[in-house]
């Protein structure tokens, strides 16, 4: 019989609770308690991605479909990995599909990141000038899918936050022209907070479809959404 308050199976769902520890920002503790919480982070301990993220990109590949067999994959500002674990094992990077084709990860990030199966990783600043010549080398020719993960230091100021993370995608987007094949697509993370504007303008001109999306895997807090643009023109 179930105690009075528990669930039928005797349980009670409680809520783990982090005390503020002496000398601990209120703003650490409210982090921690949040991570503790969150069922995503839970999800991505068990089955070995190496951060929640990891669950945005599949879910936006759940609904789009870019991340295909044989597809060839550039991860621009890779760290920590979850992405690429994800687009290897759904491109095939590693065969372990068999009779489906095989593709290839690439990813790029200022920092060292930790080898990733299935993954080609170079530490790299996408933003200079011969980045995307050296991209196509590493890949052997053009990508299929350019996606971003990327967010700029936070500043604390919420419009100048949202202003460098805009600018910032801009700045993927025009390395992904350089980069995509025909019919390629485009993902990135921006923040919602009005000047987003001109880089929907910029991305419709080159593609054929344009969408915003909040995945479920993104904080309902968190004003971030992702631009997934399909069917590039070169």
């Amino acid at each position: 019989m179930a105690k009075k308050g528990t669930s039928g199976r005797g349980q009670r769902d409680l809520r783990t609770r982090v005390k503020s520890a002496r000398g601990r920002k209120l703003s650490s503790t409210l982090w921690l308690e949040r991570q503790l919480n969150d069922p995503y982070v839970k999800r991505a301990q068990d089955e070995g991605y190496r951060g929640r993220a990891a669950f945005k990109i599949l879910e936006l590949d759940e609904k789009y479909r870019f991340l295909v067999p044989g597809a060839r994959v550039v991860d621009l500002g890779c760290a920590p990995g979850g992405w690429c674990q994800v687009a290897a094992t759904r491109v095939n990077a590693l065969g372990e599909r068999k009779g489906k084709k095989i593709g290839s990860v690439l990813g790029v990030d200022l920092q060292e990141v930790e080898p990733i199966a299935g993954a080609e990783i170079h530490q790299l600043d996408f933003m200079e000038d011969d980045a995307d010549q050296k991209v196509k080398d590493w890949l052997g020719g053009k990508a299929d899918v350019v996606m971003s993960d990327m967010a700029a230091a936070s500043s604390g100021h919420k419009q100048t936050d949202h202003l460098r993370i805009i600018a910032l995608c801009e700045a993927a987007a025009y390395f992904a022209f350089d980069v995509l094949d025909e019919g390629g697509t485009f993902v990135a993370k921006v923040l919602a907070g009005g000047a987003e504007g001109e880089l929907q303008k910029l991305l419709k001109q080159r593609f054929t479809k344009v969408a915003n999306v909040k995945p479920p895997a993104s904080r309902s807090d968190s004003s971030e959404k992702f631009v997934v643009a399909t069917g590039f023109r070169e």
